[in-house]
């Protein structure tokens, strides 16, 4: 029998070695590479948690490198805090006048430029005066022939009366003298009144404004017959210098409006439609009398210098009336306020930056800052930003505002070291 051939063991040895030495030289080298990915095995071995690594991890508890929520807040502040009633509200002319003729003819003249600012007593329009003139050299012809039938009826008195004296004349004639002149005296008094008509036509020939103000677009042009019937006139006039805003609010501020009526004058802002531009300011001018049962609101009026012709009449704005003025409240920012089952509450921030839930009271606010009742002091710090991730107790990193609000940002992410 041959014997039997063995395979040689050393060199099998030799050669495993150096493959399991070449395998963990790349497994080390391309392991400590920067991006290198961690093992699976080595992932499930340390479990990460939001914000930081596994327990015994450098961002356990308590290990240094820990990440918190990134957060901006504000500090609650005290301060004056004026109290505004709102709302929307039609500008109105103070004064609005439709021009018409008070005499018929026709329009010979006018002396004025659409939207021209007029003053009162200035000539706007002129109808054909020459009717009225005749008129007048009529009246006053009929005056002076009354006038020396007057005369004549009273020189014949003299002489009844000294005949009379005489019994040359009768009784009857002189009482009949006496009756001829107390009528030709009636007789001129309404020869008097027709030369003041026929000059006072001659005037309204002349057409003026009665108000300053602003003209409209006119209604009729030069050569056109016009009557002291006519309802659309001949322009419209409206005072914009003052310039009035009537507005409602709900009949419940009745009683804030009128305190506020006691302290003196009430003053009212003017915003476009918007609510983002302040037009102008002014006060409250009055209320109205009674309040409108279908609205269940009551009617204001308020009045502006309009100087700068900030407002147009028929021009729709919002205006706030400021009714009071809160001393020492305590304000913070709307985006810190937050509605949850309890009611209003906010985050506040400790010293050592850990949050906390408050509940609060709200009072007056708007679209930038809210009024708290209760619930908050003066210098303590809320959240107004990444609110979304916070937990009672938890520790959170304060930031600047950004351009991005944190809540569709950074603090929208998964914390570095989550799970995948």
């Amino acid at each position: 029998m041959k014997a039997q051939r063995r395979f040689p063991i050393i060199p099998l040895v030799v050669i495993l070695a150096a493959l399991v030495g070449g395998g963990l030289y790349w497994w080390h080298s391309h392991a400590d590479a920067p991006g290198a990915k961690p093992d699976t095995a080595e992932k499930s071995a340390h479990p990460r948690g939001r914000g930081g690594r596994g327990p015994g991890g450098p961002g356990g508890p308590g290990g240094m490198g820990a990440e918190l929520s990134p957060v901006q807040a504000a500090v609650a502040q005290s301060k004056s805090v004026p109290q505004y009633l709102s709302g929307l509200g039609t500008v109105t002319a103070a004064n609005t006048v439709t021009l018409r003729s008070r005499v018929d003819g026709d329009l010979v003249a006018l002396h004025f430029t659409e939207g021209q600012q007029v003053k009162a007593g200035q000539l706007l329009a002129e109808i054909d005066p020459r009717p009225w003139q005749v008129a007048l050299i009529q009246a006053e012809g009929q005056l002076a022939k009354d006038q020396a039938t007057l005369a004549n009826a009273r020189r014949d008195l003299a002489r009844y009366e000294k005949l009379a004296k005489t019994s040359l004349v009768s009784q009857q004639d002189l009482d009949t003298q006496k009756s001829l002149v107390s009528e030709t005296l009636g007789t001129i008094k309404a020869d008097e009144g027709s030369v003041a008509s026929a000059k006072l036509n001659l005037t309204y020939s002349r057409i003026t404004s009665p108000i300053d103000g602003r003209v409209g677009l006119k209604q009729v042009d030069i050569g056109n017959y016009i009557t002291s019937g006519d309802t659309n006139g001949i322009v419209v006039i409206t005072q914009t210098h003052p310039i009035d805003l009537v507005f409602s609010l709900p009949e419940n501020d009745i009683s804030a409006i009128l305190n506020a009526q006691k302290q003196g004058a009430v003053p009212v802002e003017a915003w476009d439609r918007s609510n983002k531009t302040l037009l102008t300011q002014g006060a409250l001018l009055s209320m109205d009398n009674q309040i409108d049962t279908t609205t269940g609101t009551v009617k204001l009026k308020a009045r502006f210098s309009n100087e700068d012709d900030r407002l147009f009449p028929n021009q729709f704005v919002n205006a706030r009336l400021k009714v009071a003025t809160l001393q020492d409240a305590i304000v913070i920012p709307a985006a810190a306020l937050q509605m949850g089952n309890e009611g209003h509450f906010v985050w506040v921030v400790n010293a050592d930056n850990k949050v906390s839930k408050k509940s609060v009271t709200v009072g007056i606010q708007d679209s930038e800052t809210v009024v708290i009742n209760s619930g908050l002091q003066a210098g303590e710090k809320v959240v107004t930003d990444g609110i979304d991730r916070l937990t009672e107790g938890a520790k959170v990193e304060i930031v600047a505002p950004q351009s991005t609000p944190l809540t569709s940002g950074k603090s929208a992410q998964p914390a570095k070291g989550a799970s995948d």
